[in-house]
């Protein structure tokens, strides 16, 4: 294939060698993700850095005495604009220029962001170095997961969603350990104690910077530009040529190509603004899936993770605990929730999405609920007696117990849902309203962290253990299920103009029960070619689900069985 250069990996792997060398690739970017959320835990208890430099705190005889909590939550919830922004600029960049240029983009961002952080000499500076770090983080955390997807087999999409999270939360982990030997580093005083650490993320940045030239374009992309022949080839390459998997790229190309010409005749109506309100997207009802996939982020940041991850030492503080044992327990903990995660490997397929959360909701909400209740009688006695010990252990061990749970459970859903539920044309778009929730929640709560904790104290918990419980009724009263279902499905699951998951899901079972044939096109994937084997499919039931002008009626019903009127499932263009 002279059209792409010969450095290309493409050329050299293949099959599970090569999807192994792009999710590697992926997970570098990931990994960095990870690493700069949980950097600022360390960086803001560095004296240097929240005394000398940034000028809103003093060291206290128990560690650092914040004096401006709001400058503080500022510094750190700014870099949340920055991916807000990042992730809507990285939508629209890797549809127009490709996944492999958009990378590049957020990666060089990235860098330049981080450089400016680790040189920063006040806090006016730093707050404009976050906010550029967080547009390149934006932009990878938008395009990273559509390239990895997209080049992936269908049936190691999901567990490489959850494995990726695992990686997500190794960077956390090599965060805080790295502070954690900087902090004995000139017995913690100097610049070097909260600089390096910042400047460390360069390195997997640059790497990725450099290599990612080398790997293949996502296929999907391709097609979409007219570069039918380079898309062939790699779907060859990642697929295979031979033996039992011959015509299965074949297979695969004549499905992308297909919904790629769909996509073209329905690209006018979606703009985030139409994608937002719903505009133009008929019994797709985007727009509700927009706000689903924005508010269960924004609560995955107020159920708790969102302070434990950035502000943990001053949680642990609040629970008791000595500054001098802070750090290497913040540390434990992070170990604990990046192990948690794999839980989440084997449990997420079989239980479900909606199941997930609830028990991880119910564990969490008890864990803060009682972390509190720890954390104020370890107070209410003497200091150093046997009893606040007990009681302070106590409440590490609740927040132990809710971050890994948390990392078993809501971790990895939200970020997998919006993946799940959006029509195809609509993907990456899609995916980028869910790092604007992720970005809304994480910016608005790491503001408010440190003013609640010097307000409220442990009381701050229970705010957490509130939210825990306000997501069960609220998941499910409004969230339809996924799990198992084909993108095809999804469609038919929010053809009800009804918000609730019942009608939901009343809807849906009786499109199946009157559109069997439909129905059975979905489960196999509903392509116009059976990537079994190769041979095209009826044309009546591929027109069936068309995106476009095509419309699916049925007969709904409503229980009472009176009324009895015709519903069209129609994108309108």
């Amino acid at each position: 294939m002279d059209l792409i250069p010969r450095s290309n990996v493409v050329h050299k792997l293949e099959k599970r060698s090569l999807l192994i060398a792009i999710n590697c690739i992926a997970g570098l970017s990931i990994f960095f993700f990870g690493y700069d959320q949980g950097m600022m835990g360390g960086v803001n208890n560095a004296e240097n850095y929240y005394h000398d430099t940034m000028k809103f705190g003093h060291k206290g005889p128990d560690g650092p005495v914040i004096d401006d909590t709001l400058l503080q939550g500022g510094i750190v919830s700014v870099y949340y604009l920055g991916t807000l922004v990042g992730c809507l600029v990285g939508g629209s960049f890797g549809d127009r220029y490709g996944r492999i240029k958009a990378i590049a983009l957020g990666a060089g961002w990235a860098i330049f962001g981080a450089t400016l952080q680790c040189a920063a000499q006040n806090h006016v500076w730093m707050i404009f170095a976050r906010l550029i770090n967080g547009w390149g983080t934006g932009i990878l955390n938008a395009i990273v997961p559509v390239w990895a997807t997209e080049t992936a087999e269908h049936k190691s999409r999901g567990q490489f969603v959850a494995i990726e999270f695992t990686l997500n939360i190794f960077g956390v982990v090599v965060a805080y350990w790295l502070e954690f030997g900087c902090k004995y580093y000139t017995g913690g005083n100097g610049s070097f104690v909260w600089r390096f650490p910042i400047a460390f993320q360069i390195l997997p940045l640059i790497f990725l910077l450099a290599i990612v030239w080398i790997f293949p374009e996502s296929p999907r992309w391709l097609v979409k530009m007219g570069r039918e022949d380079e898309a062939r080839y790699i779907l060859g390459r990642l697929r295979g040529e031979t033996g039992e998997d011959l015509g299965k790229a074949e297979a695969e190309f004549q499905d992308i190509r297909n919904i790629a010409e769909l996509e073209r005749k329905t690209a006018k109506s979606q703009s985030y603004f139409a994608m937002l309100f719903g505009i133009g997207s008929g019994k797709l009802h985007t727009g509700r899936r927009v706000q689903l996939v924005v508010w269960l982020q924004i609560m995955q940041e107020w159920i708790g993770i969102a302070g434990v991850t950035i502000y943990a030492p001053t949680i642990f503080r609040t629970a008791g605990i000595a500054d001098k044992d802070v750090q290497w327990i913040s540390g434990l903990n992070n170990i604990t929730y990046m192990f948690a995660t794999l839980i989440c490997v084997f449990t997420l397929d079989r239980i479900g999405r909606r199941w997930t959360l609830y028990w991880g909701s119910v564990v969490q909400g008890i864990a803060m609920f009682l972390a509190g209740g720890f954390a104020r009688l370890g107070l209410n006695e003497p200091d150093n007696s046997t009893s606040a010990r007990g009681y302070s252990s106590g409440a590490v061990a609740m927040i132990f117990l809710f971050t890994a749970t948390f990392g078993a459970t809501w971790l990895t859903v939200p970020w997998l849902y919006p993946a799940e539920i959006f029509p195809l044309e609509v993907r990456a778009k899609g995916n980028a309203w869910g790092v604007v929730g992720w970005s809304i929640g994480n910016g608005w709560l790491t503001l408010l962290c440190p003013v609640m904790f010097k307000a409220l104290d442990e009381k701050t918990y229970y705010i957490f253990a509130a939210c825990n419980v306000i997501t069960i009724p609220m998941v499910w009263a409004l969230y339809p299920e996924s799990n198992q279902r084909t993108l095809e499905e999804m469609n038919l699951l929010f053809a009800a103009d009804s918000i609730w998951n019942w009608e939901a899901e009343r809807n849906f079972a009786l499109l199946k029960e009157q559109n069997p044939d439909l129905v059975q096109a979905a489960q196999r994937g509903h392509s116009v070619i059976d990537p079994e084997t190769g041979l095209p499919r009826q044309p009546s039931v591929s027109r069936g689900m068309s995106l476009d002008a095509s419309a699916l009626t049925a007969h709904a019903r409503h229980n009472d069985g009176v009324v009895d009127e015709k519903q069209t499932f129609k994108h309108s263009g």
